[in-house]
């Protein structure tokens, strides 16, 4: 059976006069911390996470998230990491975020929260409104984006997304005008195309923080083999580097083999 452990957020502080305890804690509230806590622990794609168990105990609130051992101790060792640099900047861009909406609770609400694990002699931090858990501004940059995959979903109530299914990236989640969508005329879904995108970019790892991707335009995407390009290619080639060569379409056959075959 796989080994397990947990990690503990506490919650203290109060609504007005009434001190936290789990019979004061809205529903809500629970859900925040429920999706945040995912993303401090699974950042990536979530299809493949193991169980995530979960109680809420006394003390004021203590929210205990129980799962694989090997997570438990690698998130030990990151809030280590957090509390000695006191930055999240070198943060994933979900896990910054899940910390910065802690920081932002923290901060409305007068809450303290102490993020702690079960490894023996567990690292810590705490976050309360004197502290300044945010990442710096610098490091992100406004950046535009192409993605090619197949449409899986598009549309919403209030807020519209198109979700493209993409090889190197999984899936991409746009946030769309309604406008684009009312006036598209063809069923895009299971269809494969392009989306450029402006967002956010780690100007030190590339890495794209998804969740601030906005559409621009949608590109058809039609691959195919273009024998008048390549030709035009091979051309440019020949005046250059192939000049010298007496008999240049010869040599790129032989060069080739049988590829033609």
């Amino acid at each position: 059976m796989e080994k397990t452990g947990y990690i503990e957020i506490r919650i203290t502080g109060s609504h007005g006069n009434i001190p936290l305890s789990p019979e004061t804690y809205d529903i809500r509230e629970i859900k925040e911390v429920l999706e945040k806590t995912e993303n401090l622990l699974y950042p990536g794609e979530k299809k493949e996470r193991p169980l995530i168990s979960y109680k809420i105990e006394e003390g004021s609130v203590r929210h205990i998230f129980k799962t694989s051992l090997q997570y438990i101790i690698g998130f030990n060792a990151l809030i280590g990491s957090i509390n000695q640099s006191q930055t999240i900047d070198f943060l994933d861009a979900p896990t910054a975020r899940a910390i910065e909406e802690f920081q932002d609770t923290a901060v409305k609400k007068n809450y303290t929260f102490t993020l702690s694990t079960s490894v023996l002699n567990s690292n810590e931090i705490i976050i309360d409104r004197t502290t300044h858990f945010q990442r710096t501004e610098l490091v992100w940059a406004d950046a535009e984006f192409y993605f090619y995959g197949k449409v899986t979903n598009a549309g919403g109530k209030e807020k519209a997304n198109i979700h493209i299914y993409t090889e190197d990236q999984g899936i991409i989640r746009v946030e769309t005008p309604i406008s684009f969508l009312e006036t598209y005329d063809d069923n895009m879904l299971y269809k494969t195309f392009g989306i450029r995108a402006k967002g956010k970019q780690h100007t030190e790892t590339g890495e794209i923080d998804k969740s601030t991707l906005q559409f621009l335009e949608m590109v058809e995407y039609q691959p195919k083999y273009d024998d008048r390009y390549l030709t035009s290619l091979r051309n440019k080639a020949k005046k250059n580097w192939l000049g010298a060569l007496k008999n240049p379409d010869g040599w790129l056959r032989e060069l080739r083999g049988g590829y033609d075959a």
